[in-house]
């Protein structure tokens, strides 16, 4: 095999991760757009009005609010895992931190300012605004992926609301109207609900289940009590 083929096998085996979610995130986009445009057209039928082609459905602030409401939450799901472990924990899971390490840690443990290695990331050995920013900026770039997929959401949401409305000889509702409508929030609600369950859920499964070979799950032979463990 040539270094070139080399090089590209070796690129696609160390993000395979990324790659192949990313990958069945736009397959699975692409035949929700197939579905969502069938079922809108559904509607329409009913109401006796034209369907539209795939392409408009796409455009349509219908299929926008379906996949904004999903991303927000995702988003909102990680973002509260990853501050929230900072000082919550889980006796027993990998999910978890050990149980004496609850709190931000040492600059030591960190890795940061005096302490930060020569292979360290530029601003973790900084003593300003800029390790501060730098350790928080996992948490800080979901938060702001979040706020921004609900802003989105809200504006597609307004739209798909208000065309509905039209549709049945209502008058239209203001932005602001809207974001304390009961279809606003309770888009935005049975999203959360769920991703709160499910995280819950790992917490506590992985401390009594196992995955062979995955860094979700401690080890086949770890101890239930053992915690902070990643197999």
């Amino acid at each position: 095999m040539t270094a070139d083929r080399t090089g590209r096998a070796g690129f696609w085996r160390e993000n395979s991760l990324t790659l192949g979610f990313g990958t069945a995130f736009l397959v699975v986009l692409a035949a929700q757009a197939v579905a969502g445009r069938a079922e809108f057209n559904e509607q329409l039928a009913v109401e006796g009005l034209q369907q539209i082609g795939l392409g408009d459905y796409v455009m349509s602030s219908d299929f926008a609010v379906d996949v904004t409401e999903n991303w927000q939450s995702e988003f909102l799901q990680f973002f509260l895992y990853i501050f929230g472990t900072v000082y919550l924990l889980q006796r027993g899971s990998p999910e978890s931190k050990p149980l004496h390490d609850s709190g931000t840690e040492s600059e030591r443990e960190q890795r940061m300012g005096d302490h930060a290695r020569a292979d360290s990331p530029r601003w973790a050995g900084t003593k300003d605004w800029r390790q501060a920013v730098y350790s928080r900026s996992l948490g800080l770039a979901m938060a702001a992926f979040f706020l921004l997929s609900w802003l989105a959401q809200s504006i597609a949401g307004v739209s798909a609301f208000n065309e509905l409305r039209l549709r049945q000889l209502q008058e239209p509702v203001s932005w602001g109207s809207y974001l304390a409508s009961a279809d606003f929030w309770n888009r935005s609600l049975q999203n959360w609900q769920s991703e709160l369950l499910a995280v819950a859920a790992m917490a506590i499964l992985s401390v009594y289940l196992r995955q062979r070979g995955s860094p979700e799950s401690k080890p086949v032979g770890a101890t239930h009590t053992a915690t902070g463990v990643e197999g």
